[in-house]
């Protein structure tokens, strides 16, 4: 499987996706849009994830690149390929789909429960994840779900915390991708401008979790996996 990432900073490392692809033997190709590097063609490869960033879907001025971004996305979905979306990543989804995007009621920063959506109805695609789990946070906008979309996760904070489109098309807020050390560099780099929140942890209570970082390694690993079988 070629797996292909937009990526939008350099504190948005892959951590969990590219031991994946280690593990899986796949080839691992990334667009750095903080370098001016243009994307491949959407026939280059099987899966497209698009990463988070300290920005926002609209700020054309300081990155006139998201245009042609959101185009590049945009044609990818079109052409029937695989996505996944994190964070930023989940929030291009939606706003290209149709869907708005805005500033939530609650900034989550740190570990918080997201609940899987439909009970006993559930959608496919949450067959084999964990009913509940605790995951990283780390953003203050939410979306509203796209037509045709179908609802997947949500948290105490933020009822929108996932949705998949076409069976294919997969948005996930939350940052199952996350290792120690992109927490730590998160931290350094943004944790000056966190304010105190009722869904902010302190540096501490974000740090040394080995039990979650284990069981969201997991959970990545198990999505991707479904990508996998897709292809």
């Amino acid at each position: 499987m070629k797996i292909h990432v937009l990526q939008h900073s350099s504190v948005n490392t892959l951590g969990t996706i590219e031991e994946y692809a280690k593990t899986k033997n796949h080839m691992l190709e990334s667009t750095r849009f903080y370098e001016t590097k243009s994307p491949q063609e959407p026939g280059s490869f099987d899966l497209l994830i698009i990463m988070g960033g300290p920005i926002g879907i609209y700020d054309y001025d300081e990155n006139p690149w998201l245009k042609d971004e959101k185009a590049f996305i945009k044609q990818a979905i079109e052409a029937g390929k695989p996505v996944l979306g994190i964070c930023l990543g989940a929030q291009m989804l939606a706003d290209i789909l149709g869907a708005r995007v805005y500033e939530n009621r609650y900034m989550e920063m740190g570990w918080f429960p997201v609940r899987a959506s439909g009970g006993e109805n559930k959608p496919e695609f949450l067959e084999g994840l964990p009913e509940e789990i605790t995951v990283f946070h780390w953003h203050s906008r939410t979306f509203d779900l796209p037509a045709g979309a179908v609802h997947l996760f949500e948290s105490e904070g933020c009822k929108n915390q996932g949705f998949i489109y076409k069976g294919r098309v997969v948005a996930l807020q939350f940052h199952p991708e996350v290792n120690e050390e992109r927490i730590q560099s998160l931290i350094e780099r943004f944790g000056e401008g966190v304010v105190k929140g009722l869904f902010v942890q302190k540096k501490q209570e974000m740090l040394g979790k080995n039990e979650y970082l284990a069981g969201t390694k997991e959970f990545m690993f198990s999505v991707l996996d479904k990508f996998e079988k897709m292809i």
